[in-house]
């Protein structure tokens, strides 16, 4: 049980310093749009890009969780 849930505490703190990384990425572009207009296209292109990314990483990292969940109780 402790090997599941260090596995698990591991998994959660990848997933949370993903989220804050991508925040001040966010952040750092927000802050490029309110001061730069010409670069606003490209700033809206790359936050849909990042979202895309959060998503599809955090459903990596959840069924990667799921199936270290299934191993360990061998469902």
């Amino acid at each position: 049980m402790k090997h599941l849930i260090a596995q698990t505490k591991r998994k959660v703190n990848g997933i949370i310093w993903t989220l804050v990384s991508t925040g001040i990425v966010l952040l750092f572009l927000g802050v490029l749009i309110v001061w730069y207009d010409f670069v606003l296209r490209l700033i809206v292109g790359l936050v849909i890009i990042v979202i895309a990314y959060v998503f599809f990483y955090g459903a990596y990292k959840i069924n990667a969780l799921k199936k270290d969940i299934e191993k360990f109780l061998k469902l």
